[in-house]
């Protein structure tokens, strides 16, 4: 009796144990460490998409970001909202920061989050093509204001702070955020996060949940290889070398026509160059002066400076090399390095000096083939020339006439023209 009822409460246990493993909730996190653009949005789309086919109990996003890219921070924020898997957008950890774009997806989530030591602002519009007139600037500040504004009194956040963020570039500390109504709640780190919103009511696009995430199954999601070659190719200093690989390949292809390959990875560096360029803050000026330094470069073999040009042109491509990316731009992430900058034009520079000193010498040097090809070539008198014969040049017979006299048999000759066919020799010395 007693070893019958020892087996029913061991059973009853086990049983127990595996009914908790079955309900297990499961909780999808991934991860931006880095500037906003179409990759990143890519990879939240896929990743929302996921967690739904998968029946995640609620996805989070830890973010860190200087900004980026409005027009993918539009898509981002309306996939979280559209959404109807639970989305936490949590700025962490520590040392960490959600500005300009970052503050209109933390503010878009259905839980927004902040460890302790990290801030959240300074959402103000950044012009993506260099200057622009006053009243283009303030129809952009108005868009960005209203945006704000809609996801603000969509999650029943801080309205008056979010339009501030935007017009006046305002930001907040952790404990700031969550005193203004700007953020839900203050966690140390994921676990910290998960334990505080078990039993926490959300409300999708669908229904309203109340979250189970206490000792969730955690899954990390990664960005796939397309995302990431998206990711890599967006970075500034990434752009700036493929412009350049662009403009060396295409010009090595004019100065040698039929090379093919430097030609194709030329054109394809240019197009992923010109692709980037969109996701960042550009100033035209930059790349005006880049194209006018290939122009000075060209312009070198044609015309005899005897240097200058090609000074110009070292001078236009460093000035455009660092105006290419807005300096007035407020994305600290949107800069080249000038550990890029210093190599890359000494790298140019010393191409194009060599491809023009290699075209100069091919227009100087003596033609090899064809009647002018054999003026200057030396010879041999198969017989007497008085002033008809033949000679042996280049291995070859020839009708020659002797324009300095009567030549011997097996005297060395030299040609110093043609006609019809027919050199012209003079005995040479």
């Amino acid at each position: 009796m007693k070893r019958a009822l020892l087996a029913g409460i061991v059973l009853a246990v086990v049983s127990m144990q595996l009914g908790y493993s079955a309900e297990r909730s499961k909780v999808h996190v991934m991860k931006i460490d880095g500037s906003i653009n179409p990759a990143v949005s890519s990879m939240i789309t896929s990743s929302i998409e996921t967690a739904r086919d998968e029946g995640a109990e609620l996805l989070i996003i830890q973010i860190n970001t200087p900004g980026g890219l409005l027009a993918s921070t539009r898509a981002i924020v309306r996939d979280i909202l559209e959404s109807e898997v639970p989305v936490a957008v949590f700025v962490s950890p520590s040392g960490s920061s959600a500005t300009s774009a970052g503050v209109f997806i933390t503010l878009a989530g259905h839980i927004a989050a902040m460890s302790p030591g990290t801030n959240m602002g300074a959402a103000h519009p950044v012009g993506m093509g260099g200057e622009a007139d006053t009243v283009m600037i303030e129809k952009a500040l108005s868009d960005a204001a209203a945006f704000i504004r809609t996801i603000a009194e969509h999650r029943d956040r801080n309205v008056e702070w979010a339009e501030k963020a935007v017009r006046q570039s305002l930001s907040v500390t952790e404990s700031e955020a969550l005193r203004d109504n700007i953020i839900d709640l203050i966690a140390n780190d994921i676990n910290d996060l998960l334990e505080k919103l078990d039993g926490w009511e959300v409300e999708t696009k669908r229904e309203t949940r109340v979250l189970s995430t206490r000792n969730p199954e955690i899954t990390t999601l990664e960005m796939n290889w397309q995302q990431r070659f998206l990711n890599i190719i967006s970075d500034p200093n990434i752009v700036y070398i493929l412009m350049m690989i662009g403009f060396a390949g295409i010009m090595f292809e004019i100065y040698n026509p039929g090379a093919i390959f430097p030609g194709v990875i030329g054109v394809i560096s240019l197009i992923l160059a010109f692709y980037s360029l969109h996701t960042l803050p550009v100033n035209y000026a930059g790349i005006a002066l880049i194209v006018f330094a290939v122009i000075l470069f060209l312009l070198e073999i044609k015309v005899t400076s005897y240097g200058i040009l090609t000074i110009g042109g070292i001078v236009s491509l460093l000035l455009g090399s660092v105006m290419l990316i807005d300096p007035d731009s407020a994305l600290e992430y949107a800069r080249i390095s000038w550990t890029v900058i210093v190599p890359v034009t000494f790298f140019i520079t010393a191409f194009f000096v060599f491809a023009i000193s290699l075209g100069i010498r091919a227009q100087l040097r003596k033609p090899a083939t064809g009647n002018e090809g054999i003026i200057g070539s030396y010879g041999e008198a198969l017989e007497i020339l008085d002033p008809a014969g033949e000679v042996r040049v280049w291995g070859e017979r020839w009708i020659a006439n002797s324009l300095s006299g009567k030549i011997k048999k097996g005297e060395r000759v030299k040609v110093v023209g043609v006609d019809n066919m027919k050199l012209k020799v003079e005995k040479a010395d």
